[in-house]
C-alpha cells in the first residue's frame, strides 16, 4: 500500500526536496501549502489539494501552521492522467475522504480500499485550478521575477521593469508567453495571490494584504481572490475551512 500520513509543520518550515515512487495527493487541513519544483510553485489553501505525480522532485513549505495530509497512490494508478503537479478543488466529499484515509493510515481493510476507490473517482471529476507561479529560465525574466517576488506591490509597467533588467517590454512579453506560458499580467496576478494566501494564513487583515500585494483597494483584491478561489479572503485564514 502506498504511504499515507498526517504531519504538522510550524509556520515557515517545510520538507526539503525529495521524490516518491508513488503519486501523492497533498492536502492542507489547516494553513496554506506551497509545493515547489524546478518549474515553479503551486499554492493550496484548505479548499484545495495538490496532485504530485510519481517521480517529481518537490518540496513542501508551510504558510501558517500547517496540518499536512499525504496520500500515496501506486504509480500505475493515475486517475487524473497528469504528469505535472496540479491544484485541484477539494469538494466537501473529497476533503472528508482525505481526512478519513489519513486518520487511519495503517488500515488496509476492504472498507479502506473502497474509500480509496471513491477517492480516485472524486479525483477524476475534481476541477483543476491554475494556481501555479511558474519559475522562469531566461536571465531577463529571472531578474524581473526576482524584483516582483521581493515586492509584489511593485506596480511598475512591464516597460519600466524592462528598463531595470535591460530588455524591452516587447521582448519580455514574448518571453513570458514562450517561457512561462502566460502573459505578464497573468503571472503577476498569480504571484500576488500566492503572497496573499501566505499573509492570510498568518491572520493578516484583508486590507493590509491588499496593500502589500499591490491591489488598489480591498474590494479589488476581494474580487480577484473570489474568482480564483471560489470564496472571500476572509475565509482563508490559517484555521482552514473544516473547523
Amino acid at each position: 500500500m502506498a504511504p499515507t500520513s498526517t504531519r504538522w509543520l510550524a509556520p515557515g518550515t517545510g520538507i526539503g526536496a525529495h521524490r516518491h515512487d508513488d503519486h501523492q495527493l497533498v492536502y492542507a487541513g489547516r494553513g496554506v501549502l506551497a509545493v515547489t519544483t524546478s518549474a515553479g510553485s503551486w499554492i493550496a489553501p484548505a479548499t484545495r489539494a495538490i496532485w504530485v505525480p510519481a517521480g517529481t522532485v518537490h518540496s513542501h513549505q508551510a504558510r501558517g501552521e500547517l496540518e499536512l495530509h499525504l496520500i500515496g497512490l501506486p504509480a500505475d494508478t493515475n486517475p487524473l492522467g497528469l504528469d505535472e503537479p496540479t491544484v485541484l478543488t477539494a469538494s466537501p466529499l473529497l476533503r472528508e475522504l482525505i481526512l478519513a484515509l489519513t486518520r487511519d493510515a495503517a488500515d488496509d481493510s476492504p472498507e479502506h480500499q473502497r474509500l480509496r476507490a471513491v477517492l480516485c473517482d472524486q479525483l477524476r471529476v475534481a476541477p483543476q485550478q491554475p494556481l501555479h507561479v511558474p519559475t522562469p529560465t531566461t536571465p531577463h525574466l529571472k531578474a524581473l521575477c526576482e524584483i516582483l517576488h521581493a515586492d509584489p506591490a511593485d506596480n511598475r509597467t512591464l516597460a519600466a521593469l524592462g528598463r531595470q533588467v535591460g530588455a524591452s517590454d516587447r521582448t519580455l512579453s514574448r518571453l513570458f508567453k514562450a517561457d512561462l506560458g502566460m502573459t505578464f499580467p497573468q503571472w503577476r496576478t498569480q504571484l500576488r495571490l500566492a503572497h496573499a494566501v501566505a499573509l492570510l494564513a498568518q491572520d493578516t487583515p484583508v486590507t493590509v494584504v491588499a496593500h502589500r500585494c499591490g491591489w488598489s483597494s480591498a474590494s479589488a483584491f476581494i474580487d480577484v481572490f473570489r474568482r480564483a478561489f471560489g470564496h472571500t479572503p476572509g475565509r482563508a485564514s490559517g484555521r482552514g475551512t473544516n473547523g
